[in-house]
């Protein structure tokens, strides 16, 4: 056993019981808050519904337990169990070009491992989603967008991963031309980057309308309302739409989408039904928040140097023969390093969560307090109320775990902290 399995069987021993630990907590706290509507809540929210989505928090954190517990047993079959490495034999078997043995493989196991994962998500949408009232997906919709992600797949990461694995040396040779010299990984890293951004781009107009049907807002005194809006924010936006998200849920959202001159305001409509005008455009008033700080670009320069940092460790693992054999890979290559960080980056990555979620709900009160300034708190906050009732999220997550999993304050501090600036 060489130090790259040791370090990898602590880590993942680690993140298990840490995520276990934290499911549990998670559990506990929220069926001891189950018979009590917090005091801030009383007056908007019945104590059935807070059951309501007590139960729903707890029957997830279960179903959790169960996907962690699944995909923890599959990251060692396929890493020390010799999965990557029987995919791999059978690939090579062919003698194929090295760059496209690479990608066969790679997506090999992206395939297989959608397969492999397809019961957990057949029961969480149509069993857990469905108990609770929530699930409008039917199976051609469930099937028919597996097919579309599948064939968008197959369409865009084959060349994608060849550029990426022509760029990269095979072990022990030289890599393709770069005019960064031997800093390789600085051109995936520019080439990842660029994909990136052109799919941030792109995806408003031409991918998710494979999805859903997005339709121009009609109601006019709301679009008055949100131009009016808009305009004070100093926001153009390429059209505010409405999505048709009641298809496969009775959960509500809104939400930007698209880069520069290609920017979208969209609504569920389940969210459009629910609220009120003044609510509406309290909700978008706190998305311009986040335009108005910048919290976008401050996401993508996170993400950017994230990537620049994993692309360097790729290029130093990679050079490693002890790095493919500690994780049950006997044969060094490039497509295989890339495979087994990105298999196990997850389990690294999710301790630092807390830092990373800090700054995400510290950019959710800043983007508060702007609405609270375009408008009247109060709607912010009855909008809030209303969402946590119509998504069933629970009010009173355990600290710790909201510190690892939510990207949003918890209900009671967001609140509490708009109800202040009321006061002030």
């Amino acid at each position: 056993m060489n130090s790259f399995t040791i370090l990898f069987l602590s880590a993942l021993t680690l993140n298990l019981g840490l995520r276990l630990w934290l499911a549990g907590r998670q559990i506990r706290h929220v069926r001891a808050c189950r018979d009590r509507v917090p005091q801030a809540f009383r007056q908007r929210i019945p104590l059935e519904m807070h059951q309501l989505a007590a139960d729903y928090t707890v029957a997830r954190t279960r179903f959790g337990l169960t996907a962690l517990l699944v995909n923890t047993l599959l990251l060692l079959v396929w890493t020390l169990g010799g999965g990557l490495h029987a995919v791999d034999q059978i690939w090579q078997s062919m003698e194929l070009p090295t760059i496209i043995t690479g990608v066969a493989v790679i997506l090999s196991v992206l395939l297989l491992g959608t397969l492999l994962e397809l019961p957990l998500a057949l029961y969480q949408t149509f069993a857990l989603e469905q108990r609770f009232g929530f699930n409008k997906t039917t199976l051609a919709i469930f099937f028919g967008d597996m097919l579309k992600e599948g064939l968008l797949t197959l369409l865009i990461a084959p060349p994608l991963l060849f550029i990426i694995l022509w760029l990269m040396p095979a072990f022990g040779e030289a890599a393709a031309p770069s005019p960064v010299g031997s800093l390789w990984w600085l051109d995936v890293w520019l080439l990842w980057l660029g994909f990136s951004l052109l799919m941030l781009w792109v995806y408003p107009a031409l991918i998710a309308p494979l999805f859903n049907h997005f339709t121009p807002l009609e109601d006019e005194s709301l679009q008055h309302r949100i131009m009016g809006l808009l305009h004070r924010a100093g926001f153009t936006a390429k059209g505010i739409f409405v999505m048709d998200g009641s298809r496969r849920s009775t959960h509500g959202n809104a939400y930007f989408s698209g880069l520069g001159s290609n920017k979208r305001i969209v609504f569920f409509d389940t969210l459009i039904n629910r609220l009120e005008a003044d609510e509406t455009e309290a909700v978008l008033a706190h998305e311009l928040g986040h335009f108005k700080h910048r919290h976008i670009h401050k996401h993508l320069a996170i993400t950017a140097l994230t990537s620049l940092l994993g692309a360097a460790l790729l290029a130093w693992l990679m050079g490693r023969a002890d790095f493919y054999s500690g994780l049950g890979v006997p044969h060094a290559a490039s497509y295989m390093a890339l495979l087994l960080l990105l298999l196990i980056s997850p389990i690294f990555g999710f301790f630092i969560r807390p830092v990373i979620l800090w700054f995400t709900r510290r950019h959710e009160f800043e983007a508060d307090d702007y609405a609270a300034q375009q408008v009247d708190a109060d709607h912010l906050i009855s909008a809030l109320v209303k969402l946590y009732q119509e998504n069933a999220a629970t009010l009173t997550p355990d600290p710790c775990y909201s510190a690892f999993y939510d990207s949003h304050p918890p209900a009671t501090i967001r609140i509490a902290h708009l109800a202040a600036r009321i006061r002030n």
